[in-house]
């Protein structure tokens, strides 16, 4: 019998083996179709044992069922649902429109899978062996489900859109010869995309992907030393949030949720370089104890990224970058142990509203944190931290991070402007600390006055001076501009018409820095 002679009766195509004609049977049924033996280690879709022609049915009676099949039995939904099945040859199913319900399990792929440009209501491949994926515009009503796969020459997801959700949990990615495990470029979820506990070995690539609620790494194992990026994905929309933190491993874990006591955990770990740039996340980006490896030459890249929270609370990276320039966030969550050392950390534009660290982040470790991203003096971290601080009340460890960017801006100068900015320092603290120039005004009147009282000074004029008063001639030589009528009346000689330029010299030192520090704060306020 030809192929579609027939099939709206019901009839059987001749030349069917017997598994064909089981699952022919199973697939007007709605019912799964098993050909498992019984035996784990025989049934092992990965493994080495073979599976014989008992267990084998051609790609091209799938495809042929699944594109123009037989109608369902009364009362029943035709659907095709294997397990433990052999499928030989290439199962194309490119351009075509999948109008049953397609669930395997545990079944082995001797081809690729190619459907790019299909249509499905929703697919599932759970525990599946498959040489490649390729499923470029792809198209899903429902879920396409890919648990526990593994696919040896990667997959491809370029530009698919998936209805609801997109499942890659605990499977086994290798990479193509592109250097690619998962190229899924322009890819559209409708609601959550769960890579939980995946294995990828080559870039997982998600530039300018969408999705709908929640994209979850947990507890998955990105790894591609060698090459620049692991999980390269700038321009990533996700409406929830991204979680890259631990996962539970066990019967006893479920997706999304805190794993129960004495569940095993596995952390997020990367090796290689993240690009997140330009990302927008509508909750948070989470890097809960995340592990990064990162060669010399990567970074975790999150330049512009826009996020109401980042939850910086991974492992510090031995080597590699950690780059925020131009991120804006809400919230900073993060510890001190997490960021990178001087050289290593980057964050010109980085905008942050507010401070949530977790556990002790004294301002001492805050303020190395600023100078670890900025190699070359920079002032805008420092402004920032600032401004952050004085919104939270905490205006006096605002004032040291000023004093602290002054402090930083000095070694910068030319020589004479760093021995004046070193007199501000001493003197007012830059004008952060204005209480010093009071104390030291009442050092230097009270010691003048003491020099001063220890000798008579003949008058310049008889009769023409005011009655000698060494502590207004103190003040007055302190005070610039102000005249009290002592300075101009005594002969000074040798060593005290030195003091007292020197106690001119250091008046007008002292109002400088009491101005400069004035005119900086009525800027800043």
């Amino acid at each position: 019998m030809t192929e579609g002679a027939g099939l709206r009766a019901g009839e059987l195509p001749d030349d069917l083996t017997a598994a064909e004609a089981g699952m022919w049977q199973a697939f007007r049924n709605g019912s799964v179709y098993d050909l498992s033996s019984g035996d784990t280690v025989v049934d092992d879709p990965h493994g080495g044992h073979p599976w014989g022609e008992e267990r084998t049915v051609r790609a091209r009676i799938v495809c042929w069922l699944l594109l123009d099949g037989p109608p369902a039995l009364a009362g029943r939904v035709a659907s095709l649902k294997l397990a433990g099945v052999h499928i030989s040859g290439s199962l194309d199913l490119a351009g075509g429109t999948v109008t049953p319900y397609v669930e395997m399990r545990r079944c082995r792929f001797e081809q690729d899978v190619l459907l790019p440009e299909a249509r499905f209501t929703t697919m599932r491949l759970v525990d599946c062996s498959v040489p490649r994926l390729e499923a470029a515009r792809v198209q899903t009503e429902g879920d396409l489900h890919l648990p526990r796969c593994r696919f040896l020459r990667g997959i491809r997801l370029t530009d698919a859109q998936i209805g609801t959700d997109l499942m890659l949990n605990q499977a086994i990615v290798h990479k193509d010869r592109s250097g690619r495990s998962v190229a899924a470029d322009g890819l559209t979820v409708g609601q959550d995309l769960q890579a939980e506990l995946l294995e990828s070995h080559g870039e997982l690539s998600l530039r300018a992907a969408t999705i709908g609620v929640s994209l979850s790494l947990r507890g998955a194992r990105l790894a591609n030393p060698y090459a620049r990026l692991a999980l390269n994905a700038p321009q990533l929309t996700v409406e929830r949030s991204l979680y890259l933190t631990p996962a539970g491993v066990g019967a006893q874990a479920m997706s999304g949720m805190t794993p129960a006591q004495g569940t095993r955990i596995q952390r997020f770990a990367c090796e290689g370089g993240i690009r997140l740039d330009d990302g927008r996340f509508g909750d948070a980006v989470d890097f809960e104890q995340a592990r990064f490896t990162l060669g010399d030459d990567q970074e975790l890249s999150l330049r512009r990224v826009q996020t109401p929270e980042l939850r910086f609370l991974g492992e510090q990276p031995a080597r590699g970058r950690v780059v925020l320039s131009g991120a804006r966030v809400v919230n900073l969550m993060d510890r001190a142990d997490a960021w990178p050392g001087p050289g290593r950390l980057h964050m010109g534009g980085f905008a942050y509203e507010n401070l949530v660290p977790r556990g002790p982040f004294p301002l001492a470790e805050r303020l190395d944190w600023v100078a670890a991203a900025t190699a070359e003096y920079n002032p805008d971290p420092y402004e920032r931290l600032a401004a952050v601080l004085r919104a939270g009340g905490e205006d006096e460890d605002a004032r040291e991070v000023l004093l602290a960017k002054q402090r930083r801006h000095r070694e910068s100068l030319p020589l004479a402007a760093k021995l004046w900015g070193y007199a501000q320092d001493w003197t007012v603290a830059y004008g952060y600390r204005p209480g010093r120039a009071a104390v030291w005004m009442a050092v230097l009147w009270a010691a003048g006055s003491l020099a001063f009282a220890r000798a008579g000074h003949p008058p310049m004029k008889r009769g023409e001076h005011p009655e000698w008063d060494p502590v207004l001639f103190s003040l007055d030589l302190l005070l610039p501009v102000i005249d009290l009528g002592q300075v101009g009346f005594w002969q000074l000689r040798g060593g005290w018409q030195w003091l007292a330029t020197a106690m001119i010299l250091l008046g007008w030192i002292l109002a400088t820095t009491v101005a400069a520090g004035a005119t900086r704060l009525l800027r800043r306020n």
